[in-house]
């Protein structure tokens, strides 16, 4: 079934999230973060950098289709210190959440601490899904100096937490990663008035941007620098961010996933149940919804632990049911039992069954009882345990009046002696059989819950897979694509490398999937 959209955010004006003070370290607002954690929809994240006092704030605003929100200044001071937020609703994804991220202006002279202007920078590309680099002019020697703090993100940032494999020649192999964790790349170039042409030839403005960016000569050191830089291990790590992220979202997805079978259960299970498979038919059902709640949510759980986990919890939560239905049909049983055998409680109390014929009369107001007992619906699964046990607390009040019956014979008396023990003991040899039924049962139950959770996990698996294949296919497209513009323009050497790059990820495309088996205990 389909759950409700959660509400999305709208803040009615942004606020700062991470404090940048003077002489100070960087600092997260915990206002901030609080809006943040309670966004439960799918999030779009837009932030801008570039030079100060060059109109980021207002190109912000436009892109939240206000007329004012981020601050705005018309001095040569900055305006926006740390980066701020506005959380909107996505104006074209219903459902999503557009989060506007405005930074501080790098390269102002007032600042006491421009270390942080890296970090700035870092923090930006860190947490955007897509990266608005804004500047003045024309794209010139100077502009491309001053995105100088792309080559600080090496120092500050590293995809994998172990050692990078290389090449004979030194040169990187994982490239590839850093084209899946980055967010996408937009250069705005503000009053720009040159045409665009190239060698007298109109060009687009994605032309122009690549033009700009052409590969340099000192390119070498910036490799060394690179490689050196990730080595060292004294950087943040984004492998290492992810996998704290995967903890954090399995986790919430195994609560969740609990959650919404709790919930369910609560609402569409009335105890006690008549029978076993009742419990275990809602059982099953909501058992299934919470596996889709889970994989709905669950990222990288590679190795399946927090789905063994939530199997294992479901099992869990299946055993309490249990308990609890048992004790429910107790209570109830319990309950009724007090209140038909009220009057016969008063008998004894009167002596009504201390006279000649007493026992006879006694048993059949017993018997009268129990039938009434047998009759009664909504006692559950526990009503013979729960009548054998209430029987054997009177028995020593039945076998007081039996002792007090003088005119009954001795044959009646021992007939009579045989007839409730062998009663008791058919009732004996029902409990043991509903008991050896209801092993059974949960056995059966568990066989299905296994089997429901394998189906579930190999069709995430294959969604997966295909995901993933298309990712190495993109990047291979894009490989060749470099591989075409090199070869133009006569890279030779970084042709045969790009090669090299192509062939592995063209191995990687036609390898065939692993499949892991899914052991729900």
């Amino acid at each position: 079934m389909d759950s409700p959209r959660p509400p999305s955010v709208n803040m009615e004006e942004p606020m700062c999230l991470i404090e940048n003070n003077p002489n100070e370290q960087l600092r997260v607002n915990q206002e901030a973060l609080k809006i943040l954690q309670s966004i439960q929809q799918p999030v779009v994240v837009v932030a801008i950098v570039g030079l100060y006092r060059t109109g980021k704030s207002y190109l912000m605003n436009k892109l939240a289709g206000k007329k004012k929100g981020f601050s705005l200044g018309a001095t040569i001071q900055a305006e926006t210190m740390g980066i701020w937020m506005w959380c909107l609703p996505h104006p074209e994804n219903p459902g999503h959440t557009l989060v506007l991220l405005d930074t501080e202006g790098l390269g102002d002279v007032e600042k006491s601490n421009i270390e942080n202007d890296a970090w700035i920078f870092a923090l930006s590309i860190l947490l955007s899904s897509t990266l608005v680099y804004n500047s003045m002019g024309i794209i010139d020697q100077f502009a491309l100096e001053k995105l100088q703090y792309v080559t600080e993100l090496t120092k500050r940032i590293k995809v994998k937490a172990t050692a990078t494999k290389t090449s004979e020649d030194g040169e990187e192999e994982s490239s590839d990663d850093f084209l899946r964790f980055f967010p996408a790349f937009v250069w705005a170039v503000r009053d720009f008035t040159l045409q665009l042409k190239l060698n007298g030839c109109p060009i687009s403005s994605d032309k122009y941007l690549e033009n700009a960016l052409r590969r340099k000569k000192v390119l070498g050191h910036l490799v060394v620098t690179y490689v050196d830089t990730i080595s060292s291990g004294s950087i943040p790590c984004i492998e290492n961010a992810v996998v704290a992220l995967a903890q954090i979202e399995n986790t919430a997805a195994v609560h969740d996933a609990i959650t919404y079978y709790e919930g369910e259960i609560e609402k569409h299970l009335k105890l006690p149940t008549e029978t076993i498979e009742e419990l275990l038919k809602v059982h099953a059902q909501y058992e299934k919804e919470a596996i889709k709640v889970f994989l709905a949510r669950a990222f990288k759980d590679d190795n399946h632990d927090y789905q063994k986990e939530l199997g294992e919890r479901l099992q869990s939560k299946l055993s309490e049911l249990c308990s609890r239905n048992e004790q429910a049909s107790l209570d109830r049983c319990q309950a009724v039992l007090l209140e038909l055998f009220q009057d016969l409680e008063e008998n004894f109390g009167k002596g009504t069954y201390s006279v000649a014929g007493g026992y006879l009369k006694f048993l059949d107001h017993q018997k009268e009882k129990l039938e009434q007992y047998h009759l009664l619906p909504g006692k559950g699964i526990m009503a013979s345990k729960a009548l054998e046990e209430f029987l054997n607390s009177k028995e020593a009040a039945a076998q007081s009046i039996l002792q007090a019956d003088r005119t009954l014979t001795e044959k009646e008396e021992e007939l009579e002696v045989e007839r409730v023990r062998a009663e008791a003991s058919a009732r004996e040899a029902k409990r043991h059989e509903q008991m050896k039924e209801e092993a059974i049962k949960m056995a059966q139950e568990k066989e299905r819950s296994y089997k429901e959770h394998e189906a579930q996990l190999m069709a995430k698996m294959e969604e997966d897979r295909k995901k993933m294949q298309a990712e190495h296919e993109m990047v291979m497209n894009r490989k060749l694509e470099e591989q075409r513009r090199l070869q133009k323009e006569g890279f030779e050497q970084e042709v045969a490398k790009l090669q090299l790059q192509i062939q592995a990820l063209q191995k990687t495309v036609e390898k065939p999937p692993r499949h892991h088996r899914c052991v729900i205990q």
